[in-house]
């Protein structure tokens, strides 16, 4: 699932088993999706294809991201979440940014955790870098690295 146009990764190994790091992206989004000082408010995740997923984020100094909805395409628990937001809840069509996969494989005895956000248009992808999609997304992985590998430890 690599190579296509317009698309930023970030991608990390997780010294956690699949396990827990499926259970800490479904369960626990809320305390890794954004680069702290931020935090992030999952309003629903409706984990099936068709289902909705809205998240809304807030800043320190009282920023609020409105709500980001979207649908999920493809969910194969353990391994790959693929999300729009080309539509909303219902397939109602709205301005699309980007489509997320999220993939979980096994690697070694740990996991291989990559995030892909792929863009519409070079414009889309231009944007999603200026507005800072590195150290953004690289600070996420980071901070759900460490939500896994702490679950882990204590499990």
């Amino acid at each position: 699932m690599s190579g296509a146009p317009f698309e930023l990764s970030v991608t990390c190994h997780i010294a956690a088993p699949r396990e827990i790091v499926w259970k800490v992206w479904t369960d626990l989004k809320d305390q890794w999706f954004c680069p702290k000082p931020w935090r992030a408010e999952v309003i629903e995740e409706d984990l099936r294809p068709g289902g909705r997923s809205a998240v809304r984020m807030f800043g320190p100094d009282g920023e609020d991201s409105g709500p980001m909805e979207g649908v999920f395409l493809d969910v194969v628990p353990g391994e790959r979440v693929v999300s729009t937001d080309a539509y909303a809840s219902g397939w109602v069509p709205q301005e699309p940014f980007l489509t997320s996969i999220w993939s979980f494989a096994g690697e070694g005895e740990g996991t291989r955790f990559t995030a892909t956000a792929r863009h519409w248009s070079e414009e889309a992808l231009k944007r999603h870098e200026e507005m800072g999609f590195h150290p953004g997304w690289d600070e996420m992985a980071a901070q759900f690295k460490e939500l896994c590998e702490t679950s882990a430890a204590t499990a």
